[in-house]
């Protein structure tokens, strides 16, 4: 049974996923390598409960049962001895969730099952890191956690049944719908998702319209809630820029990232969290 939940990594998707874990009941604990990382998720967080508070979404005594069963720490060695899930929400690079694999499997207990949170990355490669693959599958997230109703879970070659259905009732107990599926480069949303956005970047790249034209085009024409720049935005071009280099290696030329794409992150124009990217969000949102 799972009461205890670690969550890898404060940053967007990491604070998103402990806000959700901890308003489903489970006792959980936020790691990062920085207090001062911690911290701001922190504020991040309680800020989430608030504007639930607010809009009705959440009542004041959920709320507080929350927040008393939501704890920081940046030892992940010693964290981890509690843990029954850990959920790693570390940045797409393969060797930073190779160490960070390797050292829980060191420290949790036997019974713990581990989860990735990841887009694209295999979840067979990533429990190979670990004495433990059957225990090892794939939580992927969407931004913002605490808005978006799907948690893509997926299996790697090793996964057993039983962790499946383990993660599928935490999933629903924090309030989601889930599919299923087995490995695949990109899964199923990433695959769709990298490749609409890519070409979006060779639209603006051949003078097809405006990132605003673009945007409304594909949102009133198509029916899809945010246009491919925006949502770029809001995920990170350099996170959309590594996903797609990834599908090219993997599955070949027609993910190959738009030559545009790439001169937007080696201009440091990441999205909202750099405070430009396809957009302008220092004074509004102005391309």
């Amino acid at each position: 049974m799972i009461k205890h939940i670690v969550v890898i990594g404060s940053g967007i998707m990491g604070r998103g996923i402990a806000y959700v874990s901890a308003v489903g009941g489970y006792e959980t604990t936020l790691v990062d390598v920085k207090d001062e990382q911690l911290e701001n998720a922190k504020i991040e967080i309680e800020s989430i409960f608030n504007k639930g508070v607010q809009r009705g979404k959440l009542s004041e005594e959920a709320k507080g049962k929350a927040l008393e069963q939501l704890f920081y720490t940046t030892n992940l060695a010693e964290v981890s001895k509690l843990a029954d899930l850990i959920i790693e929400a570390v940045p797409e690079k393969i060797e930073i969730k190779e160490s960070v694999f390797e050292l829980i499997d060191q420290n949790a207990k036997a019974s713990c099952y581990f989860a990735t949170n990841t887009s694209t990355m295999s979840p067979t490669e990533i429990a190979s890191f670990t004495s433990r693959p059957e225990r090892v599958i794939a939580m992927h997230f969407f931004n913002p956690v605490h808005k978006m109703p799907l948690i893509e879970i997926v299996k790697g070659l090793e996964t057993s049944d039983e962790t499946a259905t383990i993660v599928n009732e935490v999933a629903k107990k924090m309030g989601k719908e889930t599919v299923t599926i087995n490995e695949f480069p990109g899964f199923v949303t990433s695959r769709i998702s990298a490749l609409v956005g890519n070409e979006a970047f060779y639209m603006l790249q051949e003078g097809l319209g405006s990132p605003e034209e673009i945007d409304k085009a594909i949102k009133l024409g198509l029916n899809y809630p945010m246009g491919p720049f925006e949502l770029g935005d809001l995920v990170g071009l350099d996170t959309r820029l590594n996903n797609l280099r990834y599908l090219h290696e993997k599955l070949g030329e027609k993910y190959r990232p738009a030559p545009l794409l790439e001169q937007y992150v080696k201009a440091g124009r990441l999205g909202r969290k750099s405070g430009k990217g396809v957009y302008d969000y220092t004074g509004g949102k102005e391309s």
